[in-house]
């Protein structure tokens, strides 16, 4: 089985998608999976080619068959979600496909049927294969489809003979999250150095810690205030978490995007020095010494 990686933050916007697309680009062979199906965005960085699209079904949703419904509206009564309409139409998005309508139904004018509710990329990259998606507006199947990435990723690396799958995680600490760092072997945070960057943090350690994955962290913009720097230090410290590296404010992750290039490739100066750094540090970690030689 390949070595997984999870990159993920407490919230958006702290640079994920930049790091995975920088370490992706230090990695000898690897297989990136963007995990953040609600925003995908590595693609922006990658400029993938050669895409195959595979449709993901979520949630089944009722249809009501016209020709044998007697319009009773017993249906509409017992929806607790209000999914059924007067005029007997049910609307997708807000059907949560308990199937309550189809067993009550006295005519049985009620069935179940797969819903469309986004789609799976597989996708080439000049630094490897690249497993991504996108879920459809309003649709609530995240954590499915990100399970459904990462089956993909899998499969595709075991085809690929790849031993690392780096994996760009949505933020937050909801199901999307827990889909994507179940079973993997180190999860990388990217925190920021505020008060509510401290508690995302600590939301977020929770979550590694109930599933006892090996976590590590990145203070992304260390600079902008340097006394919620050293807290984020100390409270590490204590709760015994390694801080794998910090990086200042810098104008060049959003010049490198622009460019559709990793900060490595932009630019060899201090940030994309600090990013090796902390790639280096990384590849130490106990979880994935095992396969270093083949990074």
């Amino acid at each position: 089985m390949p070595k997984q990686i999870t990159v993920i933050s407490g919230k958006g916007g702290t640079g994920k998608t930049t790091l995975t697309a920088a370490f992706s680009s230090l990695a000898n062979k690897v297989l990136i999976a963007d995990c953040d199906v609600d925003a995908a965005d590595i693609h922006l960085i990658l400029d993938p080619g050669s895409t195959s699209k595979l449709d993901f079904y979520g949630m089944e949703v009722a249809f009501i068959n016209e020709d044998k419904c007697s319009a009773c509206g017993t249906c509409v009564e017992r929806c607790r979600f209000g999914a059924i309409s007067k005029e007997l139409v049910i609307d997708a998005h807000i059907c949560e496909g308990c199937g309550v309508c189809s067993l009550i139904c006295p005519e049985n004018a009620i069935t179940m049927k797969e819903h469309k509710a986004g789609e799976i990329f597989r996708s080439v990259t000049r630094y490897g294969p690249l497993v991504h998606a996108r879920l459809g507006i309003g649709e609530e199947t995240g954590g499915k489809l990100v399970s459904m990435v990462r089956k993909t990723s899998s499969e595709m690396a075991a085809e690929n003979d790849i031993d690392l799958i780096i994996i760009d995680g949505p933020p937050g600490t909801g199901c999307s999250v827990i889909a994507s760092i179940s079973g993997v072997d180190l999860v990388f945070i990217v925190t920021e150095p505020s008060v509510s960057g401290i508690h995302d943090l600590e939301r977020v350690l929770e979550v590694t810690a109930h599933f006892g994955i090996k976590a590590v962290v990145c203070i992304n913009k260390c600079n902008i205030n340097e006394e919620k720097t050293a807290d984020i230090e100390e409270f590490c410290k204590i709760k015994g978490i390694d801080v794998v590296g910090k990086l200042p404010l810098s104008d060049i992750p959003i010049k490198a995007m622009l460019e559709s290039q990793t900060v490595i490739e932009y630019e060899d100066g201090i940030f994309s020095g600090a990013v090796r750094d902390m790639w280096s540090k990384i590849m130490a970690c106990g979880t994935l010494m095992k396969n270093e030689t083949n990074f």
